[in-house]
C-alpha cells in the first residue's frame, strides 16, 4: 500500500458497460447535452455499501473506495461530500455503512456519487482500541482480496454481521476469524480442513498436524519446511465455521480462537506475497482484553 494510503488509514477518523439507449418511438436516438441521454448512456447504480478507504480530493470533495453488497469494491468521486448541507450526511467514514446512488461511466476509473444515506455506524471501532484494528484489518482484506466488479453479497452480508459484533467484546476475536474464513471462502482460498490437503486422505489421528500455505490446507506433521504444526483443537475449530455465525461461538476458549486467527492471517499473508499494513495492528497491540502477537514466519504451532 502507498505511504499516502495508510498515512491516511491510522485511525478511523484520518482514514478508506454502459445501458443500451431507450430509444423513442417516433423522436429517433437520444442527443447529446439532454437529459434524457444522461441518464440512458450513464447507468445509475443504487446499492449498500460499506465504506474501506477514502482520501481528500478538495476541501469539500472525497474519493472513496466502497463495498458494495451487489457490484463488488467500487471507487468513486463525492463531490461536495463533505458539505454539513448536502447528499452525504456530512461526508463518506472509513468502516461505516450506507446506501449509495452513482453514476458508472464506462472506461473510467472513478464513478461519480451522487447520494450517501448514513445507515450505521458502528460506534465501537470508534470507541474501543482493539476493536478499531480489528475493523481496520477486516477493511484491508476486502480492499485486498475483493476485485472492482467482482459481487460477493454474502461476503458483504458476513461483513456487516462482523462489524455489528464487534461492539461486544468478548466477540472481537470471533468476529475476526468468522471474516477471515468469509473471505478465504468468497474469494476462492478456503483451505481444506476436512482431510490432508496433500494426500486427499483422511487427517492423521493425534494431537498435531501441520497446515501448509503450498498445499491449501492441513496437511501431516512431517517436518518439511512449507509446514507449519497446528494443535488439533485449531484445526477442529476451523473445521466448524462453514456452519458457524458471529454469534454461534460461547463455549471455545479465547487462546484457541487467537490461535485459529493467526494460522488463517499467516496463510492469507502468503496468497498475498506481502503482509497487509492493518495485519500487525490487529495482532499487536494493548487494546485486547489478551493481546495477541502478530503472526510470525514461520507460524510456530497454533
Amino acid at each position: 500500500m502507498a505511504a499516502a494510503e495508510t498515512a491516511n488509514v491510522t485511525t478511523v477518523h484520518d482514514l478508506a458497460n454502459g445501458a443500451a439507449w431507450a430509444k423513442p418511438l417516433d423522436d429517433g436516438p437520444p442527443q447529446a447535452g439532454t437529459s434524457c441521454y444522461a441518464s440512458c448512456s450513464m447507468p445509475h447504480v443504487t446499492d449498500n455499501a460499506i465504506c474501506i478507504r477514502h482520501w481528500d480530493f478538495s476541501e469539500t470533495s472525497q474519493t472513496v473506495s466502497l463495498f458494495t453488497r451487489e457490484h463488488g469494491v467500487l471507487r468513486g468521486l463525492a463531490k461536495g461530500a463533505k458539505r454539513e448541507k448536502g447528499e452525504f450526511s456530512g461526508g463518506i467514514d472509513v468502516l461505516t455503512r450506507g446506501q449509495i446512488v452513482a453514476i458508472v461511466k464506462p472506461g473510467k476509473d472513478l464513478a461519480t456519487l451522487t447520494q450517501w444515506s448514513l445507515q450505521e455506524v458502528y460506534y465501537a471501532v470508534r470507541t474501543n482500541l482493539h476493536a478499531n484494528r480489528a475493523g481496520l484489518y477486516m477493511a484491508d482484506l476486502i480492499h485486498q482480496m475483493v476485485r472492482e466488479d467482482d459481487a460477493h453479497p454474502a461476503l458483504f452480508d458476513s461483513m456487516c454481521q462482523s462489524l455489528a459484533a464487534l461492539q461486544d467484546p468478548r466477540k472481537i476475536d470471533w468476529s475476526l476469524l468468522h471474516l477471515q474464513w468469509s473471505v478465504l471462502k468468497e474469494s476462492g482460498y478456503q483451505p481444506e480442513v476436512h482431510k490432508d490437503a496433500r494426500t486427499g486422505q483422511s487427517l492423521e489421528v493425534g494431537d498435531t498436524l501441520a497446515f501448509s500455505a503450498v498445499a491449501g490446507g492441513v496437511v501431516a506433521d512431517t517436518g518439511e519446511g512449507d509446514r507449519w504444526r497446528v494443535r488439533r483443537e485449531t484445526v477442529q475449530l476451523l473445521q466448524t465455521l462453514d456452519e458457524a455465525t458471529v454469534d454461534s461461538n460461547e463455549t471455545t476458549a479465547q487462546a484457541v480462537i487467537h490461535r485459529a486467527n493467526r494460522l488463517l492471517a499467516s496463510y492469507i499473508r502468503e496468497i498475498l506475497g506481502t503482509e497487509p499494513p492493518a495485519m500487525r495492528w490487529a495482532f499487536s497491540g494493548s487494546g485486547s482484553q489478551t493481546t495477541q502477537k502478530a503472526p510470525s514466519r514461520p507460524l510456530k504451532k497454533s
